[in-house]
């Protein structure tokens, strides 16, 4: 029988990633590091906080601190001080009295409100309050956000900005994290040329590789790039003995076909294993996964648009799961079909989408023209990946489909 692009053998995308996340095991080396380098690292260890945060209660907004029970009979209070972030009021608040606070600062003792200062009048040594507050108002109780003791940041989390502020709040300069995953990169083919160099005919410009060192910054790895490599067996074997000894995950474009000039299968078979070839994913059907001697190995299709989305949906779930990060799928919407979106049952296709929304605020979403593997404007030019399942068949104008962001 012949096989065709949809034949039943294809392993299902999701049985993929399932059977490479099942094989491989995290890196488990670790290194301490400056807060300030740590954007993007992957966390080795929970990070606990040793400190309330805030470490006192201290007032949301500017305005005036008082006993709320003062305001229930009189709505004028004797001014007898300020308290400035970082400079407390060091004395008690007595009945009657209440002091200038502002954002930020500790609220003292006796206190346990904050009116705004819009909502209050200066007259001479008093103030004048135009409102009485309930209980609490406007104040930041200690431990609010962290507690002493709370885990602040759990083992696997990828740091970004925001979590990097959260735990400089609680006083920490230094983090564990899982060092940097080694990747090499390979562009295989006799037809691929340097960008800036004459090209000659039957020629194309290599480009699989910037768009795949970009895709692999959003991770912690160290790249070795090893650039481009000819169609050559023994060179090939060579580059591919030298990636497997020195990193942890080896990544190659083109050569996993069926073609008399793609040995990449054939050189993964004498120098380590292959677990599988063939994944029904469209595009991106001849993915290969599979080991050399201390590397795991993950044969891309040479086609752009197919290097580009099996990078997407296989290799970033293997990556995330090798650095030690805890793996993380993008959340999908849904969005009405805007035209016919054209389906054949047999692989999961991960078309190319623009979605957008209309005045009433409804998600539309529309196919970015040609959906050819070689056409990566389909990719540049949209915004988004239209989901079909595997056995899906054509999706009519109207019909719901899901969507990812690219």
């Amino acid at each position: 029988m012949i096989e065709t692009c949809d034949s039943p053998k294809l392993l299902p995308v999701q049985s993929a990633i399932s059977k490479m996340l099942n094989q491989v095991t995290p890196i488990i080396e670790s290194e301490s590091i400056e807060l300030e380098e740590a954007l993007g690292r992957v966390l080795a260890e929970d990070v606990i906080s040793n400190i309330d945060v805030p470490p006192n209660d201290n007032s949301a907004m500017d305005g005036y601190a008082m006993r709320s029970e003062d305001l229930t009979n009189s709505q004028q209070l004797q001014l007898v001080g300020t308290a400035l972030a970082g400079k407390p009021y060091g004395k008690k608040i007595l009945a009657g009295q209440c002091i200038r606070i502002m954002t930020g600062a500790v609220i003292p003792k006796g206190a346990d409100s904050v009116v705004m200062q819009e909502n209050t009048e200066v007259l001479h040594d008093s103030i004048v309050f135009k409102q009485i507050p309930e209980y609490g108002n406007s104040v930041r109780k200690a431990g609010e956000d962290l507690q002493k003791g709370q885990i602040v940041v759990t083992k696997g989390t990828k740091l970004t900005p925001a979590f990097l502020a959260l735990i400089a709040s609680v006083g920490i300069a230094e983090v564990s994290v899982v060092r940097n995953l080694k990747v090499g990169l390979i562009a295989t083919g006799d037809e691929l040329t340097p960008p800036g160099q004459p090209i000659e005919a039957g020629a194309i410009y290599e480009s699989n590789r910037f768009a795949l060192t970009a895709l692999l910054k959003a991770f912690p790895v160290a790249l070795f790039d090893f650039g481009i490599v000819k169609d050559d067996k023994i060179a090939l074997k060579a580059v591919f003995e030298q990636a497997g000894q020195h990193c942890d995950l080896v990544l190659s474009c083109g050569g996993v076909s069926v073609g008399d000039a793609d040995y990449v299968k054939e050189i993964l078979d004498e120098q380590g294993s292959i677990k599988f070839w063939k994944v029904a994913i469209k595009p991106g059907k001849p993915f290969a996964f599979g080991a050399l001697e201390k590397a795991w190995f993950c044969g891309l299709p040479g086609n752009p648009v197919s290097s580009f989305v099996t990078f997407e949906q296989l290799v970033t779930p293997l990556l995330q799961k090798l650095s030690g990060q805890t793996i993380q799928q993008k959340p999908y919407f849904v969005a009405t079909a805007s035209c016919l979106i054209k389906k054949r049952p047999g692989r999961a296709d991960f078309q190319r989408g623009i979605f957008y929304r209309d005045q009433q605020g409804k998600l539309w979403v529309k196919p970015n023209g040609k959906q050819g593997s070689g056409i990566m404007s389909s990719i540049a030019n949209a915004n988004c990946y239209i989901l079909l399942e595997q056995e899906a068949n054509d999706v009519q104008q109207g019909e719901n489909v899901k969507i990812r962001m690219i």
